[in-house]
């Protein structure tokens, strides 16, 4: 990095406003309740300010605000950073759904908000991307996700880029969803056969990591990559996720081919469990590269010591136990 781009960074500090765009997602509200832990104003820029009342709390009277935004409208965008003085993009999606596709959210989306952000004059940005993201990758996920990248990082070389495994947490998509799975089914599919290797990262490291990432001049123009302490491959999550609910289930192999023929299927269902495009994601490790930890791009290298999934799992997951919350002082 430059000089001239280290002098134009200045450290953040509390009492700054910082305008959080997907603030009332699963990882949006663990970040807005870690910074205004700080002592940071919240702007949470969401769709639908209505849903994100839960975030007030978050903060002291005022502290944290939702405020009307979608990244796919330049005049909300523009409204929601007028004044700031940071910029959070967390807005992702892992399936289409009428407008909500990924060229226009995770591509174009993130482009309007850096724009907005250097029209205003505001240097200090962190895009929200993911381990996998790549610009070749036949996953429209995976390439919109760079796209978004390349498009913060041309406006703004300053910008902080984070790219996070699986995120772990209470509210979590990934352990949440198959463990309810086993509910109903008597097999957890393995797609591809369970070799595709995860890096799972709990949801509050990742906040700590936003939070620093913020606070420290050092990391302007960087692009890190977050990760947990260990790397299992998807039978080692779903024989973790059995052990942690007390249950029994067949791990059945599911050939790529085959997984893409359901999800071909599945995609339009609601909710979409499984989609073409996250069967494509899964044919390629999600795992921190060895670039990243020599440069210290990692949690680690911000001072972060990543938790196991073992110690958070059992805090959420309880509720899909054979034998309820209170299974462990159970006797036989």
């Amino acid at each position: 990095m430059s000089n001239s781009t280290e002098i134009r960074i200045k450290r953040l500090k509390p009492g700054a406003t910082i305008a959080i765009f997907g603030a009332s997602g699963f990882l949006g509200r663990h970040i807005v309740q870690n910074l205004a832990a700080r002592g940071y104003r919240i702007r949470a820029a969401v769709r639908r300010p209505n849903e994100a009342m839960f975030l007030r709390p978050m903060g002291a009277v005022g502290q944290v605000e939702p405020f009307q935004a979608n990244v796919r409208d330049d005049a909300s965008v523009e409204a929601a950073i007028r004044g700031a003085d940071a910029v959070i993009n967390l807005v992702g999606i892992l399936s289409e759904s009428g407008k909500q596709t990924f060229q226009s959210v995770q591509s174009e989306g993130a482009v309007r908000v850096a724009r907005a952000a250097k029209a205003a004059g505001i240097s200090v940005f962190v895009q929200m991307s993911a381990l996998g993201a790549d610009a070749e990758s036949g996953s429209d996920y995976a390439r919109t996700k760079a796209e978004g990248e390349a498009a913060v990082r041309e406006t703004l070389p300053e910008a902080v880029i984070l790219r996070p495994s699986i995120v772990f947490g209470p509210q979590d998509g990934f352990f949440n969803r198959f463990a309810a799975m086993t509910l109903v089914s008597p097999a957890l599919p393995l797609i591809g056969g369970g070799k595709t290797k995860f890096q799972p990262v709990y949801v509050k490291d990742v906040a700590e990591a936003v939070a620093r990432v913020l606070e420290r001049p050092d990391t302007a123009g960087k692009t890190y990559e977050l990760g947990g302490p260990d790397t299992r491959s998807f039978r080692e999550l779903m024989e973790l996720t059995l052990r942690e609910i007390g249950r029994k289930r067949v791990l059945l192999p599911l050939p790529f081919a085959l997984a893409s023929f359901i999800g071909w299927f599945t995609q339009f269902l609601p909710g979409a469990p499984l989609t073409v495009d996250q069967v494509r994601l899964l044919r390629h490790d999600n795992v921190v590269s060895e670039e990243a930890r020599n440069e210290g791009r990692t949690l680690e290298g911000l001072g972060i010591k990543p938790v196991m999934a073992e110690a958070i799992l059992e805090t959420y997951l309880f509720r899909f136990h054979r034998q309820g919350q209170y299974a462990q002082y159970k006797t036989s």
